[in-house]
């Protein structure tokens, strides 16, 4: 039984997915379609496969802690966690875990995958795998092609050529085709011929190396310094920052999939959804007699083909149709079900108003555990502090605010200055502007806090940091 390494990319932002994905939780670190986050699912539906090896993730640096913690909760221990210092989109991420991989195995055979998909036929998809597998033994870079059930626009198409002589359920690649307009992709449809573009690779170490080195030797070469220059950061693998910026942004299907002679398709019809846009969840989720599709404390009168998700408080709809309704602590948004692909407009928006609601949620996770804003006003700001058992803090100090915290559940060990305190229930400390402090959980339980700050300057970057167990700068 040959080996497959599974190569988890996870560097997206999914900007159409908001106000519930956010820079700092995106799309697959959330629980959109299961109890489980999209990444969590992307990994488990591999658990099944004796052949598969421990994953190869690649992410964005700022996620490692909750990539690290999602992993743990499904009890898997990856081969590595590479950090991307920056998004240099599909072709780099992947060299990089190539030449990784080549390092053992010049010759592995690499399963690439994103971590924001839906498959909703997992059986079909190890069969479509297992195809795959065999046509990249046989020197093959192979794609998935999604079975196009519906004239989709916002999909590119792959075009299916002959079937391969020496992999059976395999074809040549006749042409990768742009995302069309819905006459022509109506057109794709109905001839058959026409397959959705999926993101999803198996082939080779070597011998994507090799086509990478004859197409984009740029790419390579950069992708490689980068590694070459690699440090190791706790469990992960932090890349170069200075020569991975230098690397060209480029995916995989540019960079090499659509110039390569070497290109092969694999049809799958596997209930495949990258979940796009909001009307793409409701497309796949579970609908009342209605159509609609309700996930947290809603209520429904005489209304039809609904998508709402209510996160932190009830969400009333009465006599509306055909809407997206995503409620957020912060943030509610209402669009009509054929609006949803411009919700980056908005993204966009907030980003040149250099607002904060596209970065982070009201609860910011931390690799301690989170916090949640509850009140702010002139001078002063109030949160909520969970630190996991056995975490702690930096050991910081801040120039602009002074610090009040008051235990509500847990144990906290405190430090401030020279002194070392335990706090119990009920119990409070207080932190004077400047004072070098530490706050951890010795106990077996989450310890829960309220944090009163008071000053000049409360901002998140008024922290200076003398020690880190997270080495964080």
């Amino acid at each position: 039984m040959t080996t497959i390494h599974p190569v988890i990319l996870s560097g997206g932002s999914g900007t159409r997915l908001w106000p519930l994905s956010r820079a700092a939780l995106p799309k697959q670190l959330l629980p959109l379609a299961s109890d489980r986050s999209l990444l969590q699912d992307t990994v488990g539906r591999l658990a099944d496969m004796p052949e598969m090896a421990p994953p190869l993730m690649v992410c964005n640096v700022e996620h490692r802690f909750m990539i690290a913690e999602q992993m743990r909760q499904i009890g898997t221990q990856p081969r590595a966690i590479v950090l991307e210092p920056v998004g240099r989109n599909t072709a780099p991420a992947i060299a990089v875990a190539a030449l990784m991989l080549s390092r053992d195995d010049p010759d592995a055979l690499m399963l690439v995958l994103p971590a924001d998909h839906l498959i909703g036929d997992v059986a079909a998809f190890h069969d479509a795998i297992r195809t795959a597998a065999q046509a990249a033994q046989n020197g093959h870079l192979a794609t998935f092609g999604i079975v196009a059930a519906t004239p989709e626009t916002g999909y590119g198409y792959i075009r299916r050529g002959a079937p391969l002589a020496d992999t059976a359920g395999a074809h040549e690649v006749a042409a990768f085709v742009e995302k069309p307009d819905l006459a022509t992709a109506q057109q794709y449809v109905d001839s058959g011929d026409y397959f959705w573009n999926s993101g999803m690779f198996l082939f080779r170490a070597s011998d994507f190396l090799k086509e990478l080195q004859a197409l984009r030797p740029d790419i390579l070469a950069a992708s490689r310094a980068s590694l070459e220059a690699a440090k190791p950061d706790l469990d992960f693998v932090r890349l170069d920052p200075a020569e991975f910026e230098a690397c060209p942004s480029e995916s995989v299907d540019y960079a090499v999939m659509e110039h390569t002679r070497r290109a092969a398709m694999v049809p799958a019809d596997m209930e495949w959804n990258d979940i796009g846009a909001w009307s793409a969840l409701w497309e796949v989720a579970e609908k009342d007699e209605a159509g609609n599709a309700a996930r947290g404390d809603v209520m429904l009168e005489n209304a039809q083909n609904n998508f709402i998700r209510a996160e932190s408080r009830m969400v009333a709809m009465l006599g509306v149709s055909d809407l997206v309704v995503v409620e957020t602590a912060d943030v509610v948004l209402v669009a009509n079900k054929d609006q949803v692909q411009d919700v980056k407009k908005l993204v966009d928006r907030l980003k040149a108003e250099k607002r904060c609601e596209h970065l982070v949620h009201k609860q910011v996770y931390r690799p301690w555990g989170w916090y949640e804003g509850i009140d702010e006003g002139e001078r002063f700001q109030v949160k909520r502090i969970m630190v996991k058992p056995g975490e702690k803090l930096s050991l910081q100090m801040h120039h602009h605010r002074a610090e009040h915290w008051i235990v509500v559940s847990g144990t906290a060990r405190v430090t401030r200055d020279e002194h070392v305190e335990l706090l119990t229930e009920n119990q409070s400390t207080y932190i004077p502007l400047g004072t070098t402090h530490r706050l951890e959980n010795p106990g077996k339980i989450d310890l829960h806090m309220i944090e009163v700050q008071s000053g000049s300057y409360l901002g998140e970057d008024d922290i200076v940091r003398f020690e880190d167990i997270y080495k964080r700068s």
